[in-house]
């Protein structure tokens, strides 16, 4: 497959996300600099998630089903640019900057990163059916305790991963069976991650902006 036919700027296809599942709580992290690279990543003009319409749809029934047993979905992120995934490349093979590694890759080299699959040279958010997102509490109003945060680049982030606690475990499984159960396919790296199984653009892979107006144009 050619990588670069499969590239596009058309957002035709694409929602913002609140307008379909207006219950979700954002905090897109590649907008902001609390993240594994420290600052704003390309591609990131709006902190605001973007979804193809019919992952979309299938995380809406998440989400209902969520708010009956008390929780919101609290997104990071959605869709992404492949812009931002070259910049997540760069860094990784260019930029000597190490001053996000105690706090989101501790106990791993940069390199480490791509060979583990923690960070994609052609990710799957950018075909965007791929979302990662946690569980609020709507009565405490906190993230539920997932056993590690989000971009924790470290096998405890593993769905699978027993070294955490039993309720830690538990809530994994009731984020990762909720998600499955409307469509969507974990992966064996990180808890927080899943893309749409019967997603409308498996082969193609968007370039425009993460922006509500740019869909609006």
């Amino acid at each position: 497959m050619d990588y670069k036919r499969t590239v596009t700027m058309d957002p035709s296809g694409f929602v913002v996300l609140a307008d379909y599942v207006p219950a979700i709580v954002q905090e897109i992290r590649y907008y902001s600099t609390y993240n594994f690279i420290g600052d704003r990543i390309d591609g990131y003009e709006d902190p605001v998630a973007l979804l193809t319409k019919e992952a979309a749809r299938a995380l809406k029934s998440v989400s209902n089903e969520m708010i009956v047993q008390g929780y919101r979905l609290k997104i990071f992120d959605a869709y992404r640019p492949t812009t931002a995934v070259k910049h997540f490349v760069l860094w990784g093979i260019e930029d000597l900057d190490l001053r996000m590694k105690p706090f989101f890759y501790p106990d791993l080299d940069k390199e480490d990163l791509f060979v583990k699959g923690y960070i994609a040279k052609r990710s799957s958010h950018s075909r965007g059916s791929t979302v990662d997102l946690t569980l609020l509490d709507m009565q405490t109003g906190k993230e539920v305790d997932m056993g590690s945060p989000f971009d924790l680049f470290s096998e405890v982030s593993h769905p699978d991963y027993r070294g955490v606690t039993d309720e830690q475990y538990e809530n994994r499984m009731l984020l990762q069976s909720t998600m499955v159960r409307n469509g969507f396919v974990p992966i064996d790296c990180e808890w927080w991650h899943f893309t749409l199984a019967d997603e409308p653009y498996p082969d193609t892979y968007f370039d425009f902006p993460v922006s509500a107006d740019y869909l609006k144009r």
